[in-house]
């Protein structure tokens, strides 16, 4: 039986906190919540049913093209890129990690558009690393106190340690809390980051600054490329580079993302069949969140630069859109996916992230890979380790120890042998 398909709401029982007041106009109140039907992600465009994964895979090639046209934009092929180590240090972090730091010559041009790469790897590792990869807010440098990461010289959002758009010292290791480094490194796993501002500041209006110009690209276009869909890109170009890295087990790349950076390492992992495992923390409408649903942050209320233009036009009107949430996260299949949420992050909407993982359990089990072992959404705080796994931790939208620590537990399962 297919799973997911039409409106679960009513057969689920948890209740989420609501505040008080509503955040950038986003819907808040559930009963505004009207019935829906989702898009079935194993009926094709011409009519006929997905039976087997030879269907799937011209299924799936329909799908990442209703999503570039409609939600994401179309991203230019990648040049052939150079790497320039800059920094290398076996004995980083008292000695836990070595460390490296790469620019990402992206034209294979010095004088071209560049993304700066911050890598720690275990010291005693033994054999090839697996990886997690993910975008940070504020540089690299906000990731860890280590004096040696390099400060980011690009534009970054307000923050503690930015001054006028630039990161100082005082920034180093302000978004720690987000990134346990030496628990990760201990539990055997590599950390690979960048600083989306490289590719896309992360501000409306920056289009100027970001590196479409580079790639003559045009705003215009309906299905032009938005800031989403640049740092997943970006995402991938970090693949491209740790697949040269013979300390890196290419294999075992997990792509991940919190917040808006989530929606970024979904689309990221739809697309790139390389990443072996994909995470979304919080990810909301654009990511994880069923768009049907009108509930939390909506397309109105949603930034217009992070997606193609076409995208917006869906506003209020949800039910047009070609495609959902589930169908994304089916696009990982038959990859291991998680998808967390967070009990009082409401923009993020808990509840359509949760109907979006089960609306992709079909696909998963077409493909013979299970799927999202739950009919309801689990107690708090209780992670559901399946092929497609979820958990709702207590607390506001954040990237917390304890979500690390379901991700780490989640990549074990699925990764380690």
């Amino acid at each position: 039986m297919r799973v997911g398909l039409r409106n679960m709401v009513a057969a689920l029982a948890i209740a989420l906190p609501i505040p008080a007041l509503a955040q950038l106009d986003g819907n808040s109140d559930e009963a505004k919540v009207a019935p829906y039907r989702l898009p079935d992600p194993l009926i094709a465009a011409d009519g006929r049913p997905v039976r087997n994964a030879a269907d799937w895979r011209k299924r799936r090639r329909e799908l990442i093209a209703l999503f570039e046209a409609n939600i994401y934009g179309t991203a230019p092929r990648a040049p052939k890129p150079r790497y320039r180590l800059d920094d290398q240090s076996d004995a980083a972090l008292n000695g836990l990690a070595t460390r490296r730091q790469v620019t990402i010559l992206l034209t294979g041009r010095e004088d071209g558009p560049q993304m700066r790469v911050l890598l720690y790897l275990p010291a005693n590792a033994r054999g090839r690393v697996p990886v997690f990869v993910g975008p940070n807010f504020h540089g690299n440098q906000a990731i860890h106190p280590d004096p040696a990461i390099h400060i980011t010289p690009g534009w970054v959002t307000p923050a503690p340690g930015i001054r006028k758009g630039s990161a100082t010292q005082q920034s180093r290791g302000i978004d720690k809390a987000e990134w346990p480094v030496e628990t990760i490194l201990k539990a055997g796993y590599g950390v690979a980051t960048f600083f989306t501002g490289d590719l896309y500041p992360d501000g409306d209006g920056r289009v100027a600054e970001s590196i479409h110009p580079a790639f003559g690209t045009a705003a215009s276009d309906p299905q032009h490329w938005g800031a989403v869909a640049t740092w997943a890109w970006g995402l991938s170009r970090v693949y491209d580079y740790l697949a040269t890295d013979t300390a890196v087990d290419r294999e075992r790349v997990i792509v991940f993302g919190h917040s808006r950076y989530g929606k970024a390492a979904l689309w990221a992992g739809a697309r790139d069949e390389r990443f072996a495992l994909v995470i979304a923390n919080n990810s909301g409408e654009g990511g994880a969140a069923l768009y049907r649903r009108n509930f939390g942050e909506t397309i109105r209320v949603m930034n217009n630069y992070w997606f193609a233009p076409r995208f917006k036009t869906y506003a209020e009107r949800e039910a047009d859109l070609p495609v959902d949430a589930h169908e994304l996260i089916a696009l990982v299949a038959p990859r291991p996916v998680y998808v967390a949420s967070a009990s009082e992050d409401w923009w993020a909407d808990p509840r359509g992230e949760f109907l979006a993982a089960k609306g992709a359990d079909p696909v998963y089990r077409l493909l013979g890979a299970g799927g999202l072992d739950a009919t309801g959404m689990p107690p708090r705080d209780q992670s559901i380790q399946s092929r497609i796994g979820y958990h709702i931790r207590t607390g506001p939208h954040a990237l917390t120890a304890s979500d690390w620590a379901q991700f780490i537990a989640f990549a074990d399962k699925w990764l380690k042998p």
